[in-house]
């Protein structure tokens, strides 16, 4: 029962912060939408129509939604809120991580203390010391969980680029040499390649387009990236372009560095699987083993006395 009300609440919690941070970002859409009816027409829409165009969570929730958001911005760093934007973009801007929310989820959290106090003291029968860690683990950890989902977030689109990348230089490589410029080959390849590296190459494609160096939208998508084999092929490119060298040989070289630093590091990772598997097999493994190997023996030493 006590496991139920903390879960309830706990998850109660969790609902109220994703209604108001959603409401935030369809507050948005509303707006543009009335802004779109009120040029049609003869007449102006007046401030009754526009507020009912409006749902009824985002009447209700949108204020309480920009009063976090305030309050999260004041409170807030002006360093973390720039850590976070990076951080958003290294994601690749998934949906649903804006900085308005981000800040609204943190700003929630904290305001789910008295909630904890509630469930902490009375309902659970804690108090003291106990009831204290129990409010400050689970504040910390709500607290901390946005941070925690946007990293993870960044580790896997990052594995997924330092995954595609190798294949992705082997087709520049068969595309350079077979007579094609490099945007166009990176074009091609990003079109038979999925996956955000190829996401990122339309967009670097696209700013070249509308008038940017190579160069800077190579830096460009350092900055969106940041993946360490990625970085090491973005300043070979610069390097290249610098001084005349042949971009398929440059191509060719850094395809066949990044395979063998793939080998690499899934060598150190089968190196690492002993020491990680130690753990699992000293606390279930071997006392099952010890339990079937010993247990008749200790049963027979136990008839015969």
């Amino acid at each position: 029962m006590v496991v139920l009300i903390v879960v309830l609440a706990m998850a109660a919690v969790a609902l109220g912060s994703w209604a108001v941070s959603t409401s935030i970002e369809a507050r948005q859409s509303v707006q543009r939408s009335i802004r779109a009816v009120s040029g049609y027409g003869g007449r102006g829409v007046s401030v009754r129509e526009q507020e009912m165009l409006e749902t009824v969570a985002d009447r209700v929730l949108a204020p309480v939604g920009r009063v976090l958001v305030s309050l999260g911005r004041r409170l807030t760093p002006t360093s973390y809120v720039a850590s976070v934007k990076q951080k958003i973009i290294h994601a690749g801007n998934p949906p649903g991580y804006e900085v308005d929310r981000f800040l609204a989820l943190k700003v929630v959290a904290l305001g789910a203390l008295p909630l904890m106090l509630f469930v902490a003291f009375p309902i659970l029968g804690l108090d003291g010391f106990l009831a204290l860690a129990f409010v400050a683990g689970i504040t910390v950890l709500a607290f901390l969980a946005p941070d925690a989902m946007l990293s993870r977030r960044i580790d896997e689109r990052r594995a997924q680029i330092e995954r595609t990348l190798p294949d992705m230089l082997d087709l520049l490589v068969i595309s350079v040499e077979a007579g094609l410029g490099f945007e166009q080959a990176l074009e091609r390849t990003a079109n038979v390649v999925p996956g955000p590296l190829a996401d990122e190459a339309r967009r670097m494609l696209q700013e070249t387009r509308m008038g940017a160096s190579r160069a800077d939208a190579l830096r460009a998508l350092d900055e969106r990236t940041h993946v360490p084999d990625l970085q090491v092929f973005i300043l070979a490119m610069l390097q290249a372009d610098s001084f005349g060298i042949s971009i398929s040989r440059i191509l060719k070289t850094q395809a066949d560095e990044i395979r063998l630093r793939r080998r690499q590091r899934a060598q150190e990772a089968a190196q690492r699987a002993p020491i990680k598997m130690l753990f699992p097999l000293a606390t279930c493994i071997f006392p099952s083993i010890f339990v079937v190997v010993l247990l008749p023996a200790v049963l027979n030493i136990a008839d015969s006395l």
